[in-house]
């Protein structure tokens, strides 16, 4: 009985093993690209538009509107440099942690859109007006 178990518990984690290994490399930069903007995000974002990204009101937006995320995709990364309204600029944050930051919140609070790669951050901040 107790082989069997052993057995079981071997076979569950080959499965696994194989499952990890099948996923493509954007998938893994994703995930990671999303962990390390969730730092990122609690530290520099999460005051005024919140833990959930619900914002307030007009104020600060909300951060669940996919569509509206969507159109203003490539105008993200010059927001978060250089402010706008309401929101301080953040100077400090490097192209990589924008792109940290946009992955997270792009693939958070209801929101499904994948990597946000570095170099679409570097292309948008050299455009930025």
């Amino acid at each position: 009985m107790r082989n069997t178990w052993l057995y079981a518990g071997a076979s569950l984690f080959s499965a696994y093993l194989v499952f990890q290994s099948c996923q493509d490399e954007r998938t893994i930069r994703t995930a990671q690209y999303a962990v390390n903007g969730q730092k990122l995000y609690h530290l520099h974002c999460q005051n005024c538009h919140g833990a959930k990204g619900e914002g307030l009101g007009a104020l600060y937006p909300s951060l669940r509107d996919s569509l509206s995320l969507r159109a203003r995709h490539s105008e993200l990364p010059c927001l978060i440099r250089n402010g706008f309204a309401e929101m301080p600029p953040n100077p400090q944050l490097t192209p990589v942690e924008i792109a940290y930051v946009l992955t997270y919140l792009t693939n958070s609070f209801g929101n499904r859109m994948g990597l946000y790669s570095l170099e679409g951050v570097e292309t948008a901040l050299a455009d930025c007006r």
